[in-house]
């Protein structure tokens, strides 16, 4: 029975359920997915949360990302045949077992490259090569700092810095963590005991890093501003410090909001330095979004990439898998599973 993941208000895990839905048609120059796997990210959690936006209005079905089969093609589809192993970047609405996706943003899928893999690639991937790449225009000589380097984009951001040749790579986590970072080139730094900001400014004899990549938000933005060296970069794409756990209260996801800085302009200015807010989920530019995960499968063929899945949760269990992720305990993706891989 066709089934969707729907969040019907804002709120904590308990508004969010698995539901019936009526079989999709695709229209003009789309697919119909039969998903067996749709991947979860923390973007997922603050909208539910009603802490990001753009959003749907409730109740809506999340999800960017998912692999599967074509079950069904719009008039004028000629690029994609019935049962081809896919990979999709979804503006919403893949956590479902059938969805429709336009054909400018599906790819067909390698032999080679598992659905897991697959699902667990568009948007940790996409976010992270368009900061490095697209935006930062990453070079081997440069330096790069990211938080959250055990969570999907950070580990994203790790291979592809050893890819490009990186070698002065910070990464903070947890301790317990520390040995995935060191596992792709990274220098880790323990985000509950250590000073990210004492230790770059060391290590780099006060000059800072060329990229930072900050998906925690709040205050947290105003630290890493002050240590991207002359000419570098800021990256924001998140808003952790938001999401509260079952160690964080709503007031204090509210204060975290709050305390995000205003940046000036001016400042920016006068010491060459610049910041980015990424959405991939709202970049509309699809040739450059369709090179970029065209590149990105390419690393996976060649080996340079290996796109990590922490666990893999039945679609019934969506609640478990958004507490999952609230508690910090991923190392990598976490997915959704709707369907066997044969049917």
């Amino acid at each position: 029975m066709p089934r969707k993941v729907v969040i019907n208000k804002s709120g904590g895990v308990s508004t969010i359920n698995v539901q019936s839905m009526d079989m999709p048609t695709p229209g003009r120059n789309q697919i119909r997915i039969r998903v067996v796997f749709a991947g979860i990210n923390f973007a997922d959690l603050l909208m539910r949360m009603g802490f990001y936006n753009p959003r749907p209005p409730y109740p809506f079905t999340p999800g960017y990302e998912l692999s599967g089969y074509v079950d069904a093609l719009g008039e004028g589809v000629t690029s994609f045949t019935l049962g081809q192993r896919v990979v999709a970047a979804m503006r919403n609405g893949s956590q479902a077992s059938h969805a429709i996706c336009d054909t400018s943003r599906a790819i067909p899928l390698p032999e080679g490259i598992s659905l897991e893999a697959a699902a667990a690639t568009p948007v940790v991937y996409l976010t992270a090569h368009h900061m490095l790449h697209h935006l930062g225009h990453m070079e081997p000589e440069h330096s790069v700092l990211i938080h959250g380097g055990a969570g999907g984009v950070g580990i994203a951001a790790l291979q592809l810095c050893k890819w490009a040749g990186v070698k002065r790579v910070w990464a903070t986590s947890s301790a317990p963590k520390h040995n995935i970072i060191e596992q792709y080139g990274g220098r880790p730094i323990d985000r509950h005991n250590e000073d990210f900001v004492d230790i770059v400014r060391k290590e780099t004899e006060g000059r800072g890093v060329d990229h930072v990549l900050d998906p925690i938000g709040g205050e947290h933005l105003k630290r890493s501003l002050s240590v991207v060296a002359e000419g570098g970069r800021l990256y924001t794409y998140g808003l952790s410090a938001a999401a509260p756990t079952s160690k964080r209260s709503r007031i204090k996801a509210l204060l975290a909001l709050r305390k995000t800085p205003k940046f000036d302009p001016l400042r920016l200015m006068t010491r060459n330095r610049s910041v980015f807010g990424v959405h991939m989920g709202t970049w509309t530019d699809e040739e450059v979004m369709q090179r970029q995960l065209t590149r990105i499968i390419e690393g996976i063929q060649e080996g340079h990439l290996h796109p990590t899945v922490d666990r893999i949760f039945p679609a019934e269990e969506v609640q478990k898998a958004h507490q999952f992720i609230h508690d910090a305990k991923n190392i990598g993706k976490v997915l959704l599973k709707f369907s066997e891989k044969e049917e």
